[in-house]
């Protein structure tokens, strides 16, 4: 854990939130600034940066939080769809250094904008 994350922070149970899901693994949570009906973080407790930090040695968490994210799609009716979405880097859209996915359902997405 870094001191200074915020979704550090958040796991730590430091920040109150909607929390939806959590495992030894994985933490998701209610998005504080929803783009979607259901809007949802799924974040690894384990502290990586970004998707440029998956490595080998950590990859096993993404593959679980993916499964996490198929679990949450059936338990939260996303049955007519949904988007997953990782912002990597600060020219991409990334405001929290943790790795973190986005998963909005619930109303029509256009590419690649929206």
């Amino acid at each position: 854990m870094m001191s200074d994350c915020l979704f550090c922070k958040i796991i730590a149970g430091e920040i109150p939130l909607k929390k939806v899901y959590e495992d030894e693994t994985v933490f998701a949570f209610a998005d504080i600034d929803p783009q979607a009906p259901t809007h949802i973080l799924v974040i690894p407790k384990e502290h990586i940066g970004s998707a440029a930090e998956v490595t080998e040695e950590n990859s096993a968490v993404v593959a679980h939080i993916f499964e996490v994210i198929a679990k949450l799609s059936k338990e939260l009716d996303m049955k007519d769809g949904f988007r997953v979405v990782s912002n990597c880097g600060e020219s991409a859209g990334q405001s929290v250094h943790h790795l973190h996915f986005h998963v909005m359902s619930g109303r029509e997405f256009t590419w690649p904008a929206g």
